[in-house]
C-alpha cells in the first residue's frame, strides 16, 4: 500500500482529470440504462424454457399473451376497442369475449392479445395499445409486458423518492460527523461518481444480456451506502492523521490504514455477491454482476478520487463550519469500560433479544414476486386481480406436457400411446382438465379416431386439430391443475412428472414448472453459496487479523444477527404490521440480504478490529486495546451505520414490494449489527476470551 499511496499523492491532479473524463464518458451510457431493463429477472435456462421454445417454434403458440380487461363496458365499446387494436397490425391473433362466452361474465370481460415476435420491443407494443384504446378507466391492458413496464416506471419513481428522502438525511448525519459543509459533501460526491460509472458499465452489459428492472433500485442502494460509508471511514481517519503530520503524509497514512480496511471489507462484500453467481437465475446473476461492479467502483473512487480531492482541498476541507464536533472518545471509552465490567450479563441479554427477534423466521413464506410487486394503485394490477377473481383463475393453473414418440402419434399405435398419456395424467389427483385431440374432437377411443382419419371428409376436419397438438414426433397436451401455479402442490406435480420414467420422454412447462425450477435452483445451490461466503470470509479475516477466534466470532455473530433480521422482516411484511397488509416474503430477499449484509457488516468488523489490533500490537493488553479500539471507532461506525440505514431504509417509502423488503431488510440487519452485535456482543466476547482473541497456530511472536 505504501507504493500505491505514494503514487496517488504524487499524481492526484492526473487522477482527478481521469475521473472527470470517466464520469463524462459513462454518464452518456448511464442515462440509457433504464431503457435497457426488462423483466423481473426470474428466468433461467431449464426445462420450462425448453418447453416454452418448443411451444412457440413447433406448435405455433404465441410468444406472449396480453389481456385487455373491460369493466362495465358495452359490446359496442368492446368491439370498438378491439377494432382499433386490429388496425395497428401488431398482434398475431385477438380472441374477443364477444366470441368466447367463457371470457365474459356479468360486467367484466377480457380479450386475449397474442403476439409471436420474441424479438419485438414489448414496451413499445404496450405503449401503442394503450394509446390506441385511450386511458378509459374501464379498459385496462395487463399481462406480463404491461406489468413489467409499470414496474420499471415505478422503480424509477421509487429511486427518485428514496434519493429525495435518503440523501438529505445522510447529509445531516455527515454534518454531525464532520461539522463542516465541505467535508460532508465530499462523501456524496464519491457516491455519485460510483453510481454514474457503475450505471454506465451496466448499460454496456445491457446491450448483450438481459438485465432485471430491479437492478435500477438495488445497485444505487448498495453503491451509495457503501461508497459514502467508505468515504466516511477514510475522511475520519484522515482528519485524525492530519493533526499529527502534513496533509500529503496524512493522505498517505490514511490510504495505508483506512484504505487497507476498505479493501478487506470490500473483498467480503465482493465474495458475498460473487457467491450468488452459483444460482443460475437471471436476477441473482444481474445483482451479483451489478453489485461487484459497484463495489469495485466504490473502492476505486475511495482510494483514488477521494484522496485526490482531499489533496486539492487541503485546509478547505474545513470550510463551512456549522457545528463544533467533538470526538466523543471519552464517552465511548466509558461505555466500553462499562461493557467489559459485565460481559456475561450483556452477552446473555443480547442473545435473548436476538433470539426473540429470530422466532418468526420459522413461519417465513417465500414466493416469487409477480404482479404483487406493483402497488395497488396501478390499474395494471387491479384489473388483473379483478379478472382472476371473476373467472376463478386464482385456484388453478395451466401446465404444458410435451411427449416424444419415435414414429409419431397419428397412426393407430401412436393414438393408443396418446390415450395412455392422457389417462396417466387424468389419474393424478391434482389434475383437472386434460386437453387432447380426443377431448376436443369428441371421439374418445383411439380406434374410432384412427377409422375417422381414413375417411377423407372427416380426416380434413380432424387434420387442423392434429396439427395443433402434434408435430412430427412431438405431442403437446395442455393440463389444467386444480392448484395455483405458485403452490407447493403444483410445484411437486411438475417435479414428479418431469422425473417420471415413461416411454414418452415427458417435458413439463408452465407456471408450476417455472416456480419449481426457480425454487429448486436456489435450494440446490444456496448451501454452496453460503459455504463460499463463510469460508472465504473466514480466511480473509484470519489473514487480516492473524487470529482464528475473531473471524469465527464475526461469522457466528453475523449469522445470528441476520437470522434475527429475517424474523423482523416476517413480523413486518408477512404478519402485516406498521400499516402493511399481510403478505409473503419475496424469494430473493433472504439470499440477497444475506449476501449483501454479510459483507457489509464486515465493513464495521474490519474497521473496529483493525483499531483494536493496532493497539494490541503496541501494548499487548487485550482489555486496553478493546477499549481504545471501541472508543476511537464507535462514533464513525455509528455514523456509517446510520447512513447505511438511512439510504437503504428510505426504500421503505417506495412502492415496489421486493425493493421495499430489500431496503428494510438491509436497514434492520445493519441496525442490529451496529448496535447489539458491534457495541455489545463484540466487546463482551472480546473481554471473555482475553488474549485468546489473538491466537493463531504457528504464529511467530513479535
Amino acid at each position: 500500500m505504501k507504493a500505491f499511496s505514494g503514487f496517488v499523492a504524487a499524481r492526484y491532479k492526473w487522477l482527478i482529470g481521469f475521473w472527470i473524463l470517466l464520469l463524462i464518458g459513462f454518464a452518456i451510457f448511464a442515462i440509457r440504462l433504464p431503457g435497457l431493463l426488462e423483466g423481473d429477472g426470474f428466468r433461467m435456462d431449464g426445462e420450462q424454457e425448453d418447453v416454452s421454445n418448443t411451444l412457440t417454434q413447433d406448435f405455433d403458440q404465441p410468444d406472449e399473451t396480453m389481456f385487455l380487461v373491460f369493466e362495465g363496458k358495452t359490446d359496442d365499446e368492446i368491439s370498438d376497442a378491439l377494432t382499433s387494436i386490429e388496425k395497428l397490425d401488431i398482434t398475431k391473433e385477438i380472441i374477443s369475449p364477444l366470441d368466447e362466452s367463457d371470457q365474459y361474465k356479468d360486467d367484466i370481460s377480457y380479450a386475449m392479445l397474442h403476439f409471436d415476435d420474441s424479438e419485438s420491443d414489448k414496451s413499445s407494443l404496450v405503449t401503442e395499445i394503450r394509446d390506441s384504446v385511450g386511458t378509459d378507466n374501464g379498459i385496462t391492458l395487463t399481462g406480463q409486458s404491461p406489468i413489467t413496464k409499470d414496474i420499471n416506471a415505478a422503480s424509477q419513481k421509487d429511486l427518485m423518492v428514496a434519493e429525495a428522502i435518503g440523501l438529505p438525511i445522510a447529509l445531516i448525519v455527515l454534518l454531525f460527523a464532520f461539522g463542516t459543509v465541505v467535508a460532508s459533501l465530499v462523501p456524496l460526491l464519491i457516491g455519485v461518481a460510483t453510481i454514474v460509472t457503475s450505471f454506465g458499465i451496466l448499460a454496456l452489459f445491457g446491450e448483450t444480456m438481459d438485465l432485471s428492472i430491479f437492478v435500477l433500485n438495488i445497485i444505487p442502494m448498495l453503491g451509495l451506502a457503501l461508497s459514502i460509508d467508505f468515504a466516511l471511514l477514510f475522511i475520519s481517519r484522515y482528519r485524525e492523521e492530519r493533526k499529527l503530520q502534513s496533509i500529503p503524509e496524512a493522505v498517505r497514512t490514511t490510504i495505508e490504514t483506512a484504505g487497507r480496511s476498505i479493501i478487506f471489507s470490500a473483498f467480503c462484500v465482493f465474495i458475498g455477491l460473487g457467491a450468488m453467481l452459483l444460482i443460475r437465475v437471471d436476477i441473482f446473476q444481474n445483482i451479483a454482476l451489478g453489485g461487484m461492479i459497484v463495489v469495485s467502483m466504490a473502492v476505486l473512487a475511495s482510494l483514488t478520487l477521494l484522496p485526490s480531492v482531499l489533496l486539492v482541498l487541503k485546509e478547505r476541507i474545513d470550510k463551512g463550519k456549522i457545528l463544533n464536533v467533538k470526538t466523543g472518545t471519552d464517552r465511548w471509552r466509558s461505555f466500553a469500560e462499562s461493557v467489559i465490567k459485565r460481559p456475561v450479563i450483556i452477552t446473555i441479554v443480547a442473545l435473548v433479544i436476538l433470539g426473540i427477534a429470530l422466532i418468526p423466521v420459522r413461519n417465513m413464506t417465500l414466493t416469487i414476486p409477480q404482479i404483487d410487486s406493483l402497488p395497488l394503485s396501478y390499474d395494471t394490477r387491479s384489473a388483473y386481480e379483478n379478472m382472476e377473481d371473476a373467472f376463478g383463475m386464482r385456484n388453478e393453473s395451466t401446465s404444458f406436457v410435451i411427449a416424444e414418440r419415435s414414429g409419431g402419434w397419428e397412426d393407430e399405435e401412436g393414438l393408443n400411446a396418446l390415450k395412455d398419456v392422457q389417462q396417466a395424467l387424468e389419474k393424478d389427483a391434482l389434475t383437472g382438465k386434460v386437453t387432447t385431440v380426443f377431448s376436443e374432437s369428441g371421439i374418445d377411443q383411439p380406434e374410432d379416431f384412427a377409422q375417422a382419419l381414413q375417411l377423407p371428409e372427416q380426416s380434413a376436419q380432424l387434420q387442423p386439430l392434429l396439427d395443433a397438438f402434434i408435430t412430427k414426433d412431438l405431442l403437446m397436451i395442455p393440463v389444467t391443475l386444480e392448484a395455483d401455479g405458485a403452490s407447493s402442490e403444483a410445484q411437486e406435480w411438475a417435479r414428479k412428472w418431469s422425473e417420471k420414467e415413461t416411454p414418452w420422454n415427458l417435458q413439463i412447462g408452465g407456471e408450476a414448472k417455472f416456480n419449481q425450477e426457480i425454487f429448486d435452483e436456489i435450494a440446490d445451490n444456496i448451501v454452496y453459496a453460503l459455504l463460499i461466503i463463510i469460508v472465504s470470509t473466514f480466511i480473509i479475516l484470519m489473514i487480516a487479523f492473524r487470529s482464528l477466534l475473531i473471524p469465527f466470532k464475526a461469522i457466528l455473530m453475523n449469522i445470528i444477527g441476520l437470522s434475527a433480521s429475517f424474523g423482523l422482516l416476517v413480523y413486518i411484511f408477512q404478519y402485516g404490521h406498521f400499516g402493511l397488509h399481510p403478505g409473503t416474503i419475496a424469494l430473493i430477499i433472504p439470499v440477497i440480504v444475506f449476501s449483501l449484509v454479510f459483507g457489509l457488516s464486515m465493513d464495521y468488523e474490519v474497521f473496529l478490529i483493525s483499531r483494536m489490533q493496532e493497539s494490541y500490537l503496541e501494548t499487548g493488553d487485550n482489555d486496553k486495546s478493546m477499549v481504545e479500539g471501541l472508543a476511537s471507532t464507535s462514533k464513525v461506525i455509528t455514523s456509517a451505520a446510520l447512513i447505511m440505514i438511512v439510504l437503504t431504509g428510505a426504500f421503505a417509502f417506495t412502492d415496489v414490494m421486493p425493493v421495499k423488503q430489500i431496503g428494510v431488510g438491509i436497514a434492520i440487519a445493519v441496525a442490529i449489527d451496529a448496535t447489539i452485535i458491534r457495541l455489545l456482543l463484540v466487546p463482551s466476547l472480546m473481554k471473555l476470551f482475553g488474549d485468546w482473541n489473538w491466537w493463531l497456530p504457528f504464529r511467530k511472536k513479535s
